[in-house]
């Protein structure tokens, strides 16, 4: 019995047959530089900062050191902590790491104790049978690597949703930020508007004051009256935007704001806000972007799968066996002569199954060769991805100058109206126009520099960053989990 045992067991230590494909990465289906030209160029001379060519790269800077706004950095700290998104992508990684322990539970045999105790009466007649025993049941022997298989296949699943959750902390850490700064852009269009309303209450009492005098005509009252009423309307507006951007905050992080979250600095104050990163160069997205790990990891688990799918084509080998006791008599049941014991392997060979396992071979090729495509296509969206944020971050850079130049000349244009206008040298209506002039140039201005910021915090997503809290050494984020 020990010997038989012994033969089994050595022949299933000794079988690591894989029918896998060798796995081999596909070809990253793009360039192997980031595109080049006017849109690229356009704002070197500016050194700003993300073009130092001295800063790390984006995957390696840890948000906390990114992410220079202290409101911000506490947003983003509360999200990380009540986010039920996030939340459920860590659940989802610990339920995923638990169906590979029970996949790979099946690769050894499970012991399982048992007694019982028999009456039987027959013919007047009763009999009694009592049993203990220790073995194991139905025991699939993997000579043929299905089981092994299927383990890497739960395996790469895992690894697949831990960089899933991974991806949907970048997202949320982008999304916070974005949401905050459209918190910012908001108050300060909305202070835009409340000085223009302002603006053009004074103008209003003036135009009426001068009409009284005969020095303004009631159709100059009235086009006055027009630019306070839709200065005014903007006001609500905005004022409705800063709720509802505080209220999309608050979804954003699952929980209310910090007591002490008041008006920080403008839009328009905070060039400051991000660190220098560096987009490095196309090849660096294969391991630091968390979708495109994913989607490798998707593919490697196909690939494993076709594995066990060859195996279904070959015997099954099972083995049920057991050691006690066995006696009529339970005082019997644990003497020298009672001993019992079962040895049943059993094999399954598969002969005539109407084309079931070819089927299922063809599927999970199929299966496979999808996951390529999504893998290419991933591949694909990060390069257009980082190329779109760094033609923005080049071109937003020049944008925002010249409307900071037009801002300053739509301002002198307005001041000069003004004084031209209360001179009599000019019409209401070059003053009126001046002040339409002048509240266009600056909703353009905090406009442009919105997208200017939200694309910095784009590229920075783009790239991988976002993942860790504080920034790590190059060779440390080599071997780090997230980018393994």
């Amino acid at each position: 019995m020990k010997l038989k045992l012994l033969s089994v067991l050595c022949a299933a230590a000794l079988s690591a047959c894989s029918l896998d494909p060798v796995y081999q990465r596909p070809a990253a289906p793009v360039a192997t530089a980031w595109p080049t030209g006017a849109a690229y160029a356009m704002g070197a001379s500016a050194a700003t900062p993300s073009t130092s060519p001295a800063a790390p790269n984006a995957a390696d800077v840890g948000w906390r050191d990114y992410f220079k706004d202290s409101r911000l950095q506490e947003l983003i700290a509360l999200a990380l902590d009540h986010n039920r998104d996030l939340r459920v992508a860590a659940l989802q990684v610990a339920e995923y790491e638990a169906q590979y322990r029970i996949t790979r539970a099946e690769l050894a045999p499970t012991i399982d104790a048992g007694g019982s105790l028999t009456n039987t009466r027959t013919d007047g007649a009763v009999s009694h049978s009592n049993t203990v025993s220790v073995g194991t049941t139905s025991w699939e022997i993997d000579f043929f690597g299905r089981i092994r298989s299927l383990k890497r296949q739960a395996l790469e699943n895992y690894l697949s949703t831990q960089a899933s959750r991974t991806s949907t902390q970048l997202s949320l850490v982008a999304d916070v930020a974005t949401d905050y700064l459209q918190l910012l852009s908001d108050e300060t269009l909305l202070k835009v508007s409340t000085d223009t309303a302002a603006a053009d209450q004074n103008t209003y009492d003036l135009t009426v004051s001068m009409m009284k005098i005969g020095s303004a005509s009631l159709q100059d009252v009235r086009e006055a009256q027009t630019s306070l009423a839709s200065a005014r309307a903007s006001v609500a507006s905005y004022t409705r935007a800063v709720a509802q951007d505080r209220n999309n905050l608050i979804a954003e992080i699952g929980c209310p704001l910090p007591d002490d979250f008041a008006t920080g600095p403008t839009l328009l104050e905070s060039d400051a806000m991000f660190a220098d990163v560096d987009a490095g160069i196309p090849s660096d997205l294969l391991a630091r972007r968390p979708d495109i790990i994913e989607a490798e990891h998707t593919l490697k688990a196909a690939n494993a799968n076709i594995g066990a799918a060859r195996a279904a084509f070959f015997p099954k080998i099972e083995l049920t066996a057991s050691a006690g006791t066995a006696s009529t008599s339970l005082s019997q049941l644990f003497k020298a002569s009672t001993g019992a014991w079962t040895f049943a392997p059993t094999i399954t060979m598969p002969i005539f199954d109407y084309g079931s396992n070819k089927a299922s071979l063809d599927v999970a090729k199929i299966e496979k060769d999808i996951d390529v495509a999504d893998y290419e296509k991933a591949i694909q969206t990060a390069f257009k991805e980082v190329s779109n944020a760094l033609a923005g971050r080049a071109t937003y850079v020049e944008q925002v100058a010249a409307d900071r130049d037009y801002v300053k000349s739509a301002q002198d244009y307005y001041d000069l109206a003004q004084a031209r206008y209360k001179t009599g040298t000019d019409s209401f209506l070059t003053v009126l126009t001046a002040q339409r002039t002048l509240y266009t140039a600056q909703e353009q201005l905090v406009t442009d520099e919105l997208a200017k910021l939200s694309n910095q915090v784009t590229l920075y997503k783009v790239l991988g960053g976002g993942w860790s809290t504080s920034s790590v050494p190059e060779q440390a984020a080599a071997s780090d989990p997230a980018h393994s």
